[in-house]
């Protein structure tokens, strides 16, 4: 099948002469298909072509048989009859039967189109001129959540259309919305109730095992199926009600029933995941009427006036409080276009007591010091929850920021510590705000959705992917998907750095590339690819020419510890991994972005999330986490905050490009397929990267270290006689990939704790048992007669 990549070319180079050739070229690209839903991985590299016979075959208008094709293809979708509307060249969108939408950015309707289109359905490419999204069930149900109606989006869709929408597109959306919003999930005093205005729908829930066996009887049941019956005002402020009469005013004001039934708080991730649209298809509507809520104690919380959120940073607001109450969900945005703030303003306009995830200690201190920087919050109203520091807020309401693992620890705490997590596990939270929220599917830090008790969620991220395919998750742990911005969109508008991506290749010498070709050396082999002299001179050459030539700041991100301490050692730059303390960290990072004389610091994979660093503009990588595509995307991030005058960042302004990140590769080795995949992600945004063959410099020659052969082989016997252990990757106790790490731990003692007893003497118990069965009893002594002779005399 031909690539998307050609069909983009088709449709930006041609000027079609005939509506059917159209049609053509849309059908021989886009037809291939293996069932009605297409496939989640997308891979914009494949190329293949398409014999001159099957192209024939095309255009007779005949189906291709599988005979007729190699193993693995499958029968192609014949698009030739369908036609295009008179119209065609003014409309920006290429519908499929399949669910696959294209977007052409250079329509005159294209913003239209994108704010729509990023409402319905998932993005899956976004290169400059040609975007590919996925209508799903998920992205329909998030388009519901945030006040669509079917029959908008179906008419929206078929007005943005060249062609009619075909009948299995209107189908599926008809399918996947129809039952939003019959099902609530609402908690009250601390209790999680199902809610529906349909008796016969709770009846349809409960008849399913798994939210049967979550139910709790409360007391208060009773009515038609046990359920609990409130009567609450119908819902007039969600709709445009100034197009309503009055008698239809009157008929939406008066009283309606509410069933209810009671589930356990511990199962309800299962409940909300049961109720998706690929289960029982009923998704539960979360939403916070924190307006009216009368139990929770309101928080003295605004934004300063100085807090001027961008366009899209509303945006994405409108569409959390679009009906003026919370909804739960997900706000995409890239690293450095201002998640912060959206947090914030969220917490102030809800104005309730908020808690605060983030994924480290440093993170914990940045969120603490934005919401004082952006909103009015009184110090003794927000506090800091983490190992080093326990504070506890003043009155009824406040913001506690803290890590998911303080949350989510199960071993024994300190009993400052456990009142602190008690009163978090008792307190029902106005706003639960998780940023880098693609951590939570992740065994150990889902525990705290179950944990914490919430009227409302938002998870920030800007990578909303995962190698372990549990990023779907979060569409019940959490919510829908909200809002995601198109990163290229706010590079031209100025919004984030302009970053110039590049792969340098460093051949591997003669020496490092035998040992590495060896069998013996297999678990070494990242190490050899990555001490690689040529890689560390390449390095060594970008450190110094942005240093000195452009005074820019650098970071050089690296998962071997082993490469880390090397690099950092060799050429004497201050390094943060998983074992520096806090305090260090903060001094080194405080050192970075105010000293002149600190311009470079190594980081291991400790630095991937929420630390934020505006000032540097330059990443070298050296080492990463396999093919990690989120890795690559938040290491990125760290150098996307916008710097300098808007008109020089600008197209065509002075420094168009001013962040710079460089990925070095060791050629023929490993690395060379990992990079590709780690790319896919940002190449998706719509990024490029050009390829170095040339560094350093053939002039450089004894300026950088390991030029003399002698040195090389030094440093190849340096990396050979290490332990296995120590030239791994760096071992975290949870990956936020969720690939858990066993780590043999260290500790002091003495010699007899070894021998398993810790000095105690021994102790002598009786294993008999009375004859209750429980406890130990007194041995009865025996009758002297029947005794042994040598011991008749202690029985005399």
């Amino acid at each position: 099948m031909v690539s998307t990549e050609l069909f983009f070319y088709f449709l930006c180079t041609s000027q079609f002469s005939s509506p059917k050739l159209a049609v053509l070229i849309m059908s021989f690209n886009l037809s291939g298909e293996k069932s009605h839903r297409p496939s989640k991985k997308h891979k914009s590299s494949a190329k293949e072509s398409i014999p001159v016979e099957d192209f024939e075959a095309y255009v007779g208008g005949e189906e291709i048989d599988d005979d007729d094709r190699g193993d693995g293809e499958v029968k192609k979708r014949d698009f030739t009859k369908l036609e295009l509307k008179p119209d065609h060249p003014n409309r920006p969108l290429w519908a499929c039967a399949d669910g696959r939408i294209f977007l052409e950015t250079f329509s005159a309707l294209y913003k239209q189109a994108y704010d729509f289109l990023i409402a319905i359905a998932e993005p899956v490419c976004r290169p400059e001129s040609m975007h590919e999204y996925n209508l799903t069930p998920h992205s329909l149900y998030a388009a519901v959540s945030v006040g669509l109606e079917t029959q908008t989006i179906i008419s929206v869709l078929d007005k943005l259309s060249k062609t009619k929408l075909p009948k299995e597109m209107i189908d599926f959306i008809h399918g996947s919305t129809a039952n939003y919003g019959k099902v609530k999930l609402v908690l009250k005093k601390n209790r999680y109730y199902v809610e529906s205005p349909f008796p016969e729908v709770l009846k349809k829930l409960l008849r399913d095992d798994v939210i049967s066996k979550a139910r709790l009887i409360s007391e208060g049941a009773h009515g038609n199926g046990g359920f609990t019956i409130s009567k609450t005002l119908g819902d007039v402020g969600a709709g445009p009600s100034d197009l309503l009469n009055e008698a239809e005013l009157a008929a939406a004001a008066e009283e309606k029933e509410t069933h209810a039934f009671e589930i356990d708080p511990s199962q309800v991730e299962k409940v909300k995941e049961r109720c998706l649209p690929n289960a029982l298809n009923y998704p539960m509507l979360e939403e916070y009427d924190f307006r009216n809520d009368t139990v929770n104690p309101d928080l003295d919380m605004e934004l300063k006036p100085q807090a001027q959120p961008r366009p899209y940073q509303e945006k994405s607001l409108s569409k959390m409080f679009g009906n003026g109450r919370a909804r739960s969900g997900i706000i995409v945005l890239p690293c450095g276009a201002g998640k912060s703030l959206v947090g914030v303003s969220a917490a102030s306009r809800i104005k309730k007591s908020c808690l605060c995830l983030a994924t480290n200690a440093v993170s914990v201190d940045q969120w603490a010091f934005q919401f004082k920087l952006w909103s009015t919050i009184r110090d003794e109203h927000i506090c800091r929850f983490t190992s080093d520091s326990k504070e506890r807020f003043r009155g009824n309401a406040g913001v506690v920021v803290t890590t998911y693992n303080m949350v989510a620890f199960g071993g024994k705490r300190s009993e400052e510590s456990e009142k602190i997590i008690e009163e978090i596990r008792n307190r029902e939270w106005g706003l639960l705000l998780m940023d880098e929220v693609h951590v939570v599917p992740a065994q150990m830090f889902r525990k705290v959705i179950a944990i914490t008790k919430s009227h409302c969620k938002l998870g920030l991220t800007a990578t909303l992917v995962r190698e372990d395919e549990r990023i779907t998750d979060l569409n019940f742990l959490i919510g829908p998907k909200l809002y995601e911005a198109n990163w290229l969109d706010l590079v031209k508008g100025g919004f984030i750095a302009n970053v110039q991506c590049a792969e340098v290749w460093c051949p591997m010498t003669k020496e490092f590339f035998a040992e590495y070709l060896k069998k013996e050396n297999s678990k070494k082999k990242q190490a050899l690819y990555v001490m690689n002299p040529n890689k560390f001179r390449a390095c060594e050459f970008l450190i110094r020419f942005h240093e000195q030539q452009r005074g820019d700041k650098i970071i050089v991100f690296a998962d071997n510890l082993f490469a880390l301490t090397e690099y950092a050692m060799k050429l004497r730059k201050p390094m943060i991994y998983g074992a520096t303390s806090h305090v260090e960290r903060t001094k080194i990072l405080e050192a970075f972005k105010t000293s002149r004389d600190v311009n470079t610091v190594f980081l291991s994979k400790v630095g991937d999330n929420s630390i934020d660093i505006p000032e540097a503009n330059v990443i070298i990588q050296i080492s990463s986490h396999a093919g990690s595509r989120r890795q690559e995307a938040q290491r990125l991030g760290r150098i996307l905050r916008a710097k300098g005058k808007l008109r020089d960042r600008m197209a065509g302004g002075k420094e168009e490009y001013n962040a710079f990140f460089y990925s070095l590769v060791s050629t023929d080795t490993q690395e060379m397929y990992y990079s590709t995949k780690r790319q896919q992600f940002l190449i998706d945004q719509g990024y490029s990267f050009k390829v170095i063959t040339s560094l350093p410099p053939p002039d450089s020659g004894a300026d950088l270290n390991y030029h003399r052969l002698d040195d090389q082989l030094a440093l190849l016997s340096k990396v050979l006689t290490a332990g296995d252990d120590a030239v791994g990757l760096e071992q975290l106790d949870e990956d936020v990939d969720d690939i858990v790490h066993v780590k043999a731990r260290r500790f002091s003692g003495s010699m007899s704790a070894m021998s398993g007893v810790n000095g105690m003497v021994y102790m002598e118990y009786s294993t008999g048992k009375n004859k209750h069965g429980k406890g130990q009893m007194k041995s009865k002594p025996k009758d002297p007669a029947k005794r042994h002779h040598l011991f008749k005399k202690r029985f005399a």
